[in-house]
């Protein structure tokens, strides 16, 4: 009999902060890594950094605000390695945005081109094949940025609400099927673009030790985790106050840069 082989991961945006330490959690556990970055250099690099087998992993060039990039490189994974057994849809980015500014406008529909149409392609590949076998997770990367509007943070928390609905329908669409539909709900995560923000970030993780309670949220097969708990208690208790008390809360908070003026976070 032919050895079964480990499981397979899909991981979007896995060349820095929550994707690469994501990776690195799932190689840890023993997983084969199907990658997918604009920056495949940065992945090699840092496969090799960390002496993975070069049968344990590939790397797949796709710009996921691109349809028909990341459907590609979806279905690549499928034909060189298989079906995966996890999908994370991890890659988004986050830049603040002044509707009065036209240039902004722009920057809210790549905003949602990347962190809402590109999670659905993410999975799109997918979906038929993890149905048919009865079997597989799929994983949405919302933030709690999702839970109430930031001012200068409209693009970004509009994205990442809708992340939270489409993975609830998604869920209740394959909720017979033995696929599993993950949202995860990180706090604030300390990489070098997060560092760059001008406000306050309460109960601030380090990458990995987020990779690791999601991992074991996956693996849990949980519906919906905010990480760190903490985040989840402050969000919510920010959504029972009344509209004028919250407004009066983030009055003169500092904004989120917007483009031009600071690197856009990724998630």
């Amino acid at each position: 009999m032919t050895p079964a082989q480990p499981p397979l991961v899909f991981i979007t945006g896995a060349s820095s902060g929550i994707g690469q330490a994501l990776a690195e959690r799932y190689a840890r556990a023993g997983w084969r890594l199907a990658l997918v970055a604009r920056r495949t250099g940065e992945v090699q690099a840092w496969a090799a950094r960390l002496g993975l087998a070069p049968t344990s992993w590939r790397v797949y060039a796709a710009d996921v605000s691109d349809i028909d990039s990341i459907v590609s490189a979806g279905q690549s994974c499928l034909a060189e390695q298989g079906l995966p057994d996890v999908v994370i849809a991890n890659a988004g980015i986050s830049v603040g945005m002044d509707t009065a500014e036209r240039g902004d406008l722009d920057v809210m529909a790549n905003t949602f081109a990347t962190n809402n149409t590109g999670m659905a392609a993410t999975f799109h590949p997918f979906v038929a094949a993890m149905r048919a076998r009865g079997s597989g997770g799929l994983v949405g990367v919302a933030s709690v940025a999702a839970i109430r509007g930031l001012p200068g943070h409209g693009a970004y928390c509009a994205s990442k609400a809708a992340v939270v609905a489409y993975c609830e329908s998604l869920r209740g669409e394959l909720r017979a099927s033995g696929v599993r539909v993950v949202t995860l709900v990180p706090g604030y995560i300390d990489t070098p673009l997060t560092r760059e923000n001008r406000y306050r970030m309460p109960f601030l993780m380090a990458p990995e030790a987020f990779a690791d309670r999601a991992f074991r949220a996956i693996d849990a097969g949980d519906s919906y985790r905010v990480i760190p708990w903490q985040m989840g208690v402050v969000a919510k208790l920010l959504r029972l106050l009344p509209n004028a008390w919250f407004d009066r809360l983030l009055q003169g908070r500092p904004r989120k840069h917007r483009r031009g003026e600071g690197r856009s976070a990724g998630t």
